[in-house]
């Protein structure tokens, strides 16, 4: 018989050394500065999160930025944005870029900030001072002056809701000269000095003549230039059947309020609309946008959007695997994934909880892969049974439902080793910050619990799917053990990659030097 203690002994020497602590203090892996910059990027929103301020977010990632190149920042700027769909830290890094390599910003920019939202944010973070700068300098300046010369008057129109700063703001900060009549007409308008009205685009004019009354054909505007009128039953239902998307998937119950719904024909067309698939595909959806649309509709909703809102989802998963062998999806479920996904800000904190997507990740994976088994974990693994052929809003919401305890990353592992379980795939959907399973002696208690599975699963992989802006790990990155962090649907196909061994042998660093320049 083998000797026991000499095996575990050498199987103890085989683990990597815990290098960092967890924002708990317990041992981890710390993150490379590419990885952790990445991670940042694709989950932070510089809001508080549960461990973190939005200072030390803001700390952590200059820190970090400047311990890569800046090709990387670049690269992983436009990967952020369009692939991750993030805001805050695409902008951000622009802006580092400003400094560190202003020749980068000027080939990346129109990729980044790519819409009137994204400029508003680039121009407010270079004034605030965050890198170390509090003007735009020359060639930010020029950039955003090219940016508003490329983009039409009525898209300028359309991308003028919001503030801090506002549009308006933003032309009188670079002062543009009109290249026409047209545009010299609407920046007058814009920034509320002397115009011909008669030279201002349609959209404006109509837009001018609703609000003084003299038509009341609502105008095609977006929905937050009208909330400040007053409307009736009759605008509200023009608003809703002229709506985009997004917009309708965020304000049913505000159509609901509004009458909206009263109208059995309103109600076919936004149905239809939130149930289009090339809609669907156009508008970005998330799949837990969809999630919480479904879950927040009040019961007054119609059941035919509901259903609607259900074929959406089929749609907005459809980048979820399928996997060749047998895959483990592990939920965390503990008290810190109660935490809202883009952090806490005053008035415009996200209904979205890092529990709601870790949920959603098992329920989808469930759903394209009906043999695959769903461990929920925070101190233990939480008894649950969940049937596949339940829609994904049932299932994830069964899910996001438990809640509570202590994190205890390697207890789905655990399970495994002790049921011995086989698996191809095991996923792991948390925030990293595992302290309930602090190990003794080298590494993580989830590196030792892999270690035993791997000995009886030699082909498995491990990925560590962290949702939350931290810079540590509770498994290192290698071959057989990807560490990704995101929140859109481009998890679900680095996932893929990975699990059927086409992803590039750098994984999720690998990806983002990939993009091109």
């Amino acid at each position: 018989m083998a000797n026991k203690s000499l095996f575990k002994s050498i199987v103890g020497k085989l683990i990597p050394q815990a290098d960092g602590r967890n924002e708990e203090g317990a041992a981890a892996y710390k993150f490379t500065p590419e990885q952790a910059l990445a991670q940042y990027a694709m989950t932070g929103c510089m809001n508080m999160t549960f461990y973190a301020s939005a200072v030390e977010q803001l700390s952590a990632v200059l820190n970090f930025a400047n311990q890569v190149a800046p090709e990387f920042i670049a690269r992983l700027a436009i990967y952020a944005r369009q692939k991750g769909y993030m805001k805050d830290l695409p902008a951000f890094l622009c802006a580092v870029l400003s400094l560190k390599n202003p020749k980068l910003l000027q080939q990346i920019f129109p990729r980044v900030i790519d819409n009137g939202k994204m400029l508003r944010n680039f121009v407010q973070i270079m004034r605030s001072g965050a890198v170390g700068r509090k003007s735009l300098g020359s060639l930010p300046k020029k950039l955003v002056l090219e940016w508003l010369d490329k983009h039409s008057e009525e898209a300028l129109f359309r991308d003028s809701v919001g503030n801090s700063p506002s549009l308006a703001d933003v032309v009188k900060m670079v002062h543009p000269k009109p290249s026409t009549p047209e545009r010299e007409a609407f920046y007058g308008y814009l920034i509320n000095k002397e115009h011909k009205a008669d030279l201002l685009p349609g959209i404006v004019v109509d837009f001018e003549a609703y609000k003084a009354k003299s038509t009341s054909k609502v105008p095609a505007v977006p929905f937050q230039m009208l909330t400040s009128l007053e409307l009736g039953k009759d605008e509200w239902r023009e608003i809703a059947r002229n709506a985009a998307w997004q917009m309708t998937r965020m304000n049913l119950n505000t159509f609901l309020r509004h009458g909206v719904f009263e109208d059995h024909e309103l109600v076919k067309l936004v149905a239809k609309r939130l149930a289009d698939p090339t809609e669907v595909r156009k508008a970005r959806a998330f799949p837990y946008q969809l999630l919480m649309a479904y879950r927040m509709a009040n019961e007054g909703v119609p059941g035919q959007i509901r259903e609607a809102l259900q074929d959406a989802m089929e749609v907005a998963i459809e980048n979820v695997p399928e996997f060749a062998g047998q895959v483990v999806i592990c939920p965390d479920v503990s008290g810190s994934m109660s935490s809202p996904v883009t952090g806490q800000r005053a008035g415009a904190t996200t209904a979205v909880r890092c529990i709601d997507v870790a949920a959603l990740v098992a329920a989808a994976a469930m759903r394209r892969n009906p043999t695959a088994t769903v461990f929920p974990f925070e101190q233990k693994v939480v008894s649950l049974t969940l049937n596949p052929r339940d829609s994904v809003m049932t299932n994830a919401e069964k899910l996001a439902s438990i809640g509570g305890g202590g994190t205890n990353c390697s207890a789905p592992l655990t399970l495994l080793n002790e049921k011995r379980i086989k698996a191809d795939v095991v996923v792991l959907v948390s925030d990293n910050e595992s302290w309930v399973d602090a190990a003794h002696g080298r590494g993580t208690a989830t590196m030792q619990e892999w270690g035993k599975f791997k000995a009886s699963n030699p082909h498995a992989r491990l990925v560590c799917l962290d949702i939350a802006p931290y810079a540590t790990t509770q498994a290192i990155e290698r071959a057989d053990i990807l560490n990704i962090g995101g929140f859109s649907d481009q998890v679900f196909e680095v996932l893929g990659q990975f699990s059927n061994g086409t992803l590039n042998p750098n994984h999720f660093v690998g990806l983002i030097d990939g993009v091109e320049i």
